[in-house]
């Protein structure tokens, strides 16, 4: 089971939990099935003979479902990736906020933040996408063996038991008459009567009496795979483990190339160059248009409107001051009458 599979996560616990799930994917993904149809069609045309090539037919089919396979993997783990990105501007407001910051007069400074963040997480991504296309159509598009064929053990073991157990028994049958046919033929003739050169042939000959079947077997092998087009039960076996080999060659590389590449130019970007971006990009708009930043203009008008009404409560408050002084004169006036 994943690890923090139910889990609430974001930033980079949330990146690496979706790295996790890719490896886990891709790597259980076995090769799809193999047709004899597929193996007779990609077998094709030879340019100097009329025989076939099931390296060349086995390479053919192994890149072709490699491609099909693991192209829309890389796709969504790019497009996953991007959306973990995107999530972290309204996280980190979220968060900001919930400690006390307040961006509610600044929501223009805000969104050009946001705006900028976004623009620079979709150029990484697709830079980053591509430079894994690269990689999957490099290791898709020529066969190179010593990087598809790591598990050679396992094909060894596979070509060992390449011939068929009848041919096998045949050919042991075939080796032991001739062994005991020469040994009967050395024991009635005298090692005395024989020549020199006879001896040493005869010699020879015993220490190697598998020349023969392995002769045998070669041709046995090249009529099966070489100068036959009949797709033989043998050589759709050779096909089949060729094809599960290379496969699997291009899976682990394509697996380290793609996590690799993810973490050095989508996830170190973030870490080294979006601090530095942001501020040239708010140092060009302070420079240009400070209006698209701190919406200059609203506040102008607001601050306006504020002193026009500031304007007219100062009228309203001459005019009361007025009367209020018109009243004490009028106050004093009748106090002085009475007096006298």
């Amino acid at each position: 089971m994943m690890a923090n599979a139910g889990m609430r996560l974001y930033g980079g616990a949330q990146y690496h939990r979706a790295m996790a799930e890719f490896r886990l994917v891709v790597g259980s993904i076995k090769c799809p099935p193999i047709t004899r149809e597929e193996i007779v069609n990609a077998c094709g045309v030879e340019d100097i003979h009329d025989g076939t090539n099931y390296s060349r037919t086995a390479c053919v089919i192994a890149v072709a479902k490699a491609c099909d396979t693991f192209e829309p993997f890389l796709h969504q783990l790019s497009f996953r990736l991007l959306y973990i990105l995107k999530r972290l501007s309204p996280i980190s407001v979220f968060l900001l906020e919930k400690d006390g910051e307040h961006f509610s007069s600044h929501d223009v400074l805000v969104k050009r933040v946001q705006a900028a963040f976004n623009r620079f997480a979709e150029s990484t991504e697709q830079s980053c996408r591509e430079r894994c296309m690269e990689d999957l159509e490099s290791t898709t598009r020529y066969v190179t063996w010593s990087l598809h064929n790591k598990n050679r053990a396992g094909l060894r073991h596979f070509l060992d038991s390449f011939v068929a157990p009848e041919q096998l028994c045949a050919n042991t049958h075939t080796a032991h008459s001739a062994g005991l046919h020469e040994q009967s033929t050395g024991l009635n003739d005298s090692k005395q009567d024989r020549p020199k050169g006879e001896l040493k042939s005869s010699h020879t000959s015993d220490s190697n009496p598998s020349g023969g079947v392995s002769e045998t077997r070669l041709v046995d092998l090249l009529d099966n795979t070489l100068w036959n087009r009949r797709l033989a039960p043998s050589s759709e076996r050779l096909v089949y483990a060729l094809v599960h080999q290379i496969f699997h060659g291009i899976k682990e590389h394509f697996l380290v190339t793609t996590e690799l590449k993810f973490n050095c130019f989508l996830l170190m970007p973030i870490v080294d160059k979006l601090a530095a971006l942001l501020r040239e990009d708010l140092e060009s708009a302070f420079e240009d248009d400070l209006d698209s930043i701190f919406s200059v203009t609203e506040l102008r008008h607001s601050l306006g409107q504020k002193k026009r009404e500031l304007e007219i409560e100062l009228k309203q408050m001459k005019r009361l001051k007025e009367k209020f002084t018109e009243i004490n004169k009028k106050l004093n006036s009748l106090q002085v009458r009475q007096q006298a």
